[in-house]
This record gives C-alpha cells, sequence and structure tokens, in this order.
C-alpha cells in the first residue's frame, strides 16, 4: 500500500515560485541592516558581520574575511575621508613579503589623482620601473654616474624672478633664503660626514658668508670649487667674519682646516666628485621623479648618507618652490607623495640623517606632501647608536597618520606595541604571517609565503583592517625584483668551441 502524498508545500526557490502567477521576482531585496557592538550582536550568529571597509583612497586589495575592497592611502585618507591627522605611513614587514609593492601601488594610484611621486633616494632600486611606466623623471647618481652640486639653487632663482615680476617682493626673498639655507646646510653636512665632527662655528660664518658673496659676485651657478677658491682668496667680507684682524697669516690659519676639508669634497676623496661638478640632470617639479642611487655600493656608507642627504635636499627645495609659486597664483597646487625605502639603512648612512627625517616627519603637512617610510622591523629603527637617536626613531611610527604591518616575528610585538596598541588576535595574525614557506615536492620550489602580500591597516587604537594586496598583469611587469636572475649563468667557454652552454 502506498503512503499518501505529504500535504507540506515544498521551499520555495530564492527567486519565489517559478510561473505566471506564482510569485516569481526578478529583484531580491537587500536584508536590513543594523549596526551594533559586538556585546549587542553576539548571539545573532551567523548573521553579524564586520563593517564595511573605507571607499576613499587607492584600491590596495580585499579584506581578509569579509573580501570587501579597502581603498587606502595616506594622503586620501587625510584630505578627504578625515580619517588620519597626519599624512603619512609607515611601512613594517620581514623582507620579500611586499613592502614595496604596497607603497607602489599607492604611488601608482595616487599618480592616478594628480599627485606627485617622489623617491628621494632609491637604494635597490624598486621604484625606477614605476616612475618610467609614469612617464616621469629617473635620475641617476653614483661614482662617475651622475653628479648633483649642491650649490644649485634649482628653480629657486627661476622662481623668485617670476615672483618679482608678478609683484610679490617678499615672497621671493622668501625663496632665495630657502635655497642659501639648503646649499649652506647641504656643505656643512658634507663636512660633518667627512669630518665625523660638525664644522665650528667660525667655520659655519665663514661659509655663510662665503656663499653670500658667491651670489652677489658669481655669474652662472657656482660649484664646490667655487666656494673653496673664495674661502682661499679671502675678500675682505670673508675676512671680516673670519676675525683675522688684517693679519694675512691669522687668516690662513683660520680657514686651514675649512680649506683641508673643501679640497678633500673638491678633489676626489671619500665622496668622489658626486657634489663638485654640475648637476647633470636637473629635477622637474611637474612630473613623478626618482632618484636611483642603487650603484652606491653598501659598503661605502659615507657616500649613500651624503648622496641621501642631498636628494632630499633637492627634492624638498623643489617642493617649497612649488608650494609658493601655487601660493601665488602663478602654478596650479600640486601635492607630492615623498617614499623613504629602506628607512633603517638611511638613518644609519651617518650623523644627522635621524634629525632630517624627524623634521620632514613634522612638517609634512605645512609642506602639503604625503609620506610613506619603509623598514623592516622596530629593532632596525631602535638599533641607534644614540638613545636621543633611537626616541626620535621610534617616534616616526608613533606620529604616522597609519601604521601598515606585515608578517612580523613574534619578539617584536613589545616594540610594536609600546608604540601603536595592538590586540592579541592582530599580534597572532602578524606572527603567522611571517612564517616561512612549504616546500612542495611535486614541484621541488617552496610554495609563495603565506604572508606575501597581506597587510594589516592600523589607524591609532582602531581596530586594523587585514587586507591582501593583488597585483594586476601591468603592474606586475614593474614589480620584478629579480630580473638579474632570468637568464642562466652561461660561463666556462673551452677554448677553440663555437659552444657556450646548453639551455636547460
Amino acid at each position: 500500500m502506498s503512503k499518501p502524498r505529504s500535504t507540506v508545500p515544498k521551499r520555495p526557490p530564492m527567486r519565489g515560485w517559478l510561473g505566471p502567477g506564482r510569485g516569481e521576482s526578478f529583484y531580491v531585496q537587500q536584508a536590513d541592516e543594523w549596526r551594533g557592538t559586538t556585546v549587542q550582536v553576539c548571539g545573532l550568529w551567523p548573521f553579524a558581520i564586520g563593517t564595511g571597509t573605507p571607499m576613499i583612497g587607492v584600491p590596495l586589495g580585499r579584506h581578509i574575511h569579509t573580501g570587501a575592497t579597502l581603498c587606502c592611502d595616506p594622503i586620501s585618507w587625510f584630505q578627504r575621508a578625515k580619517l588620519i591627522s597626519n599624512p603619512s605611513a609607515f611601512v613594517l614587514g620581514k623582507p620579500g613579503l611586499g613592502k614595496s609593492t604596497l607603497v607602489r601601488r599607492m604611488a601608482a594610484g595616487l599618480a592616478g589623482y594628480g599627485v606627485m611621486p617622489l623617491v628621494l633616494g632609491d637604494l635597490k632600486p624598486d621604484y625606477v620601473d614605476l616612475i618610467e611606466a609614469l612617464g616621469g623623471q629617473v635620475i641617476t647618481l653614483g661614482r662617475g654616474r651622475g653628479f648633483l652640486n649642491i650649490l644649485d639653487p634649482g628653480e629657486a632663482t627661476e622662481a623668485a624672478v617670476r615672483l618679482r615680476d608678478a609683484g610679490f617682493e617678499k615672497e621671493a626673498a622668501q625663496v632665495l633664503a630657502d635655497a642659501h639655507g639648503r646649499r649652506h646646510t647641504m656643505v656643512s653636512a658634507l663636512l660633518t660626514i667627512l669630518r665625523a665632527t660638525p664644522p665650528t662655528d667660525r667655520e659655519e660664518t665663514i661659509l655663510d658668508r662665503a656663499l653670500k658673496w658667491l651670489d652677489e659676485h658669481h655669474e652662472g651657478v657656482p660649484v664646490l670649487g667655487d666656494l673653496l677658491r673664495v674661502i682661499q682668496e679671502g675678500p675682505p667680507e670673508v675676512r671680516a667674519v673670519a676675525l683675522d684682524r688684517g693679519v694675512d697669516e691669522r687668516y690662513q690659519a683660520i680657514t686651514e682646516n675649512l680649506e683641508a676639508s673643501l679640497i678633500g669634497l673638491v678633489g676626489g676623496g671619500r665622496l668622489g666628485e658626486t657634489f663638485a661638478r654640475q648637476t647633470t640632470n636637473p629635477m622637474r617639479r611637474d612630473a613623478p621623479v626618482v632618484y636611483d642611487v642603487s650603484a652606491i655600493d653598501d659598503s661605502e656608507m659615507d657616500l649613500q648618507a651624503a648622496t641621501l642627504l642631498a636628494c632630499w635636499s633637492a627634492g624638498f627645495g623643489t617642493v617649497n618652490v612649488a608650494n609658493v609659486l601655487a601660493d601665488a597664483g602663478l602654478e596650479p597646487r600640486r601635492h607630492y607623495f615623498v617614499i623613504l625605502d629602506e628607512l633603517w639603512r638611511a638613518l644609519r648612512a651617518g650623523r644627522g640623517m635621524v634629525d632630517r627625517v624627524d623634521a620632514l616627519t613634522r612638517l609634512n603637512r605645512q609642506r602639503g606632501v604625503g609620506m610613506a617610510m619603509i623598514s623592516h622591523t622596530m629593532s632596525d629603527l631602535l638599533a641607534l647608536a644614540s638613545e636621543e637617536d633611537r626616541m626620535k626613531a621610534r617616534g616616526f611610527v608613533e606620529r604616522s597618520g597609519m601604521v601598515i604591518c606585515g608578517g612580523l616575528p613574534s619578539a617584536e610585538m613589545p616594540q610594536l606595541t609600546a608604540a601603536v596598541p595592538f590586540s592579541q588576535a592582530e599580534q597572532n595574525l602578524l606572527i603567522g604571517w611571517q612564517d616561512p614557506p612549504a616546500w612542495d615536492p611535486m614541484t621541488g620550489r617552496e610554495a609563495e609565503p603565506p604572508g606575501r602580500g597581506k597587510f594589516l591597516v592600523k589607524v591609532g587604537g582602531r581596530p586594523g583592517i587585514p587586507v591582501d594586496v593583488q597585483l594586476t598583469d601591468v603592474e606586475r611587469s614593474i614589480n620584478d625584483t629579480n630580473k638579474l636572475w632570468h637568464q642562466q649563468s652561461r660561463v666556462g667557454r673551452r677554448a677553440g668551441s663555437t659552444q657556450v652552454g646548453v639551455d636547460s
């Protein structure tokens, strides 16, 4: 005997019963949403989910848990979204997990918004291909590769003329005074690096007066050799501040050490002739720029420090000129995104580097620039020689508008949480991302590291946003840091043989 059919109707499909008059709907209305704290909605599982991520700024990737798109960059979050109070980001993470790739994504996106990326010292290089793809300017520096005249006022002289013609006498004088101060500071910095001690007060005054004498009497752009000649000849204005009392022998004794140091800068020495000749490729203010200093070997720490300082001086001098011209209405307003990659190497390069970065991080809002600083770990910042420098370096992280962390070892957590609050779950997430990649026995190669492309975006004490950065095909072509390994080495050719090697 067959069982009677059940009278309970079947559950309708997602869009209702199909067919005429049966309630089919081609539009499924979105479910109502309410917002509450985790305490209030903890019993609504599985219907609770985190809030949406910000959609203002450069698209970085997808939220790891929700799949929502995260848009994030320090300039957009400061200028438009008002989410941070300082247009800067500090990026931390172990090598090989994609820190530079993340910042390149920000730079490319900001360039689409009209922001100029400035890489003031690319030590690897990591940004040359990106700047070339953006139609920017690549300035190569190094022994025999390019020169940067530290006495070159750059675009300041031309800008002062334009300002005077437009009736802005005060602004023109300020531009020239800023250029004079930058040149004086750079000469003093090079002397400090060369001597390992700063110039004396009397030497500083002599340099200041000699530079002013050059501005008044020298035609064209002076170089360090011209400054040396002025000090050797000793015009009355320079002798007056040297307090030589009208005695030639006394003046020569007072300026002997300064003259010897300048000869070392002009004649080669440890710093070569990089700063003693006319600038080979002047920096532009209307295009993305990268200073490629990768040709300088890591063993030449003094030359690296001097070159980085010179690049920063030239870069921010150009930014200052652009801001003054925009304030006067002579040019459109330009914003810049300054990238300081491998910051730990720059800070250890020599005396004065920490103070220079400290000044930049405090004045970036006033200068109209956003900034991204990149380092490996907090230990790199806290490994400086003096306690004063270590405290300043930790302040870089504390003052940043946002802190973006990749995979980090567990030993870093006490130092990191001392600067930025991280929950235990967030710490465990960062520690898991730094695990080594697994070995694939089928292919005989390492799998991709678990933390590659994964970052946690922190703003103050707010919960972090975990994001997975996914590259497009176009980006992969400018994010290749293994170009020198694409072609296998072919050496050991036998004498008289025409065969060099066999491709595997």
